[in-house]
């Protein structure tokens, strides 16, 4: 137990020092966020230092490194995906910057992109065994086969674009992914899963110490960097570990903002008209008149409640 809070203690200080550090330099390197025209509650964030990711991620990576017990493949893996998402992320942030507008890989690279990670770890999952998983509120499992492929692919791609589609206001998609992946880790703990847990832990520590930085009003922002990372971190760490039904209920509200926007989509398409003033989820609420503090924290909070529910059962 020392063990696993002295990593989680590592993780946010450094995670709380180096994005102390880098608000200054990503502003000296030109890093301040662009404001799509539309979004006229966010003209006053213009410029804030985006590339945040580029903190608390190595942050995390690197205590886990040192602290992870038993590190196997799963977690090697994990770690590659979540880095390699991570450079997707920063070549999104860095071509906006170079063009100085809101518009950076395009679609069809980064959905590119995201196949051949999912196929890829999806493939790992079928090749090594890992294709049971685990059904949450019970003690069953079953093993899917090579079931695992398509069904990898598809959390994969759900879960990045659902935390991306989330990072939407100050302290969102930073304190609903700390909840996650900290209900994560423990869940992972009790199941035995060690290096996969503290990487979470740490990830959650770490988030902790950026949203510092990142809550109303924000001085650094994660950026694509470090919302697509996290995506990647969180749909190959319940991926390997047998938990991807779980993602559905921790990520509730990362489902919830991919659903605002494909509904909003295809009715507008439709009729013309549109479901929410705003899509994603959060905008609609912001525009309805809620702070950005508070639809952050009803984010985390409607999170905790969820992972609540998954531990229940676990109850003596």
């Amino acid at each position: 137990m020392q063990h696993i809070l002295l990593a989680a203690l590592c993780a946010f200080t450094a995670s709380l020092a180096l994005c102390a550090l880098a608000i200054p330099l990503l502003r000296r390197a030109g890093t301040g966020q662009h404001i799509l025209s539309y979004v006229k509650e966010h003209a006053g964030k213009e410029g804030t230092p985006s590339m945040g990711g580029l903190a608390f991620l190595p942050a995390a990576v690197l205590v886990a490194l040192a602290f992870a017990r038993g590190a196997d493949k799963p977690f090697w893996v994990t770690l590659a995906v979540g880095l390699g998402y991570l450079v997707v992320g920063f070549l999104d942030d860095f071509l906006k910057q170079r063009r100085g507008k809101n518009l950076g890989l395009r679609a069809y690279q980064k959905i590119v992109f995201q196949l051949a990670v999912a196929v890829m770890a999806s493939l790992f999952c079928c090749l090594e065994g890992l294709t049971v998983l685990r059904i949450p509120y019970t003690q069953l499992s079953f093993d899917i086969g090579w079931w695992m492929l398509p069904l990898g692919v598809f959390v994969f791609v759900a879960t990045v674009n659902g935390v991306n589609l989330t990072d939407g206001l100050d302290g969102l998609a930073g304190g609903t992914c700390a909840v996650f992946f900290l209900a994560l880790s423990l869940l992972l703990f009790v199941q035995d899963g060690g290096a996969l847990g503290t990487l979470c832990l740490c990830l959650a520590a770490a988030l902790a110490g950026y949203l510092v930085f990142n809550t109303s009003k924000a001085s650094l922002f994660m950026g694509d960097t470090g919302s697509l990372s996290l995506g990647g971190f969180a749909a190959a760490t319940a991926l390997l570990s047998g938990n991807a039904l779980v993602i559905p209920i921790l990520g509730i509200m990362f489902v919830l903002s991919s659903i605002s926007v494909i509904l909003q989509v295809i009715y507008y398409k439709k009729t013309g008209k549109r479901i929410f003033l705003m899509a994603p989820l959060h905008h609609h609420f912001q525009m309805k008149g809620y702070s950005e503090a508070k639809i952050a924290y009803c984010y985390a909070a409607v999170t905790a409640v969820m992972a609540f529910t998954l531990f229940l059962p676990l109850a003596p």
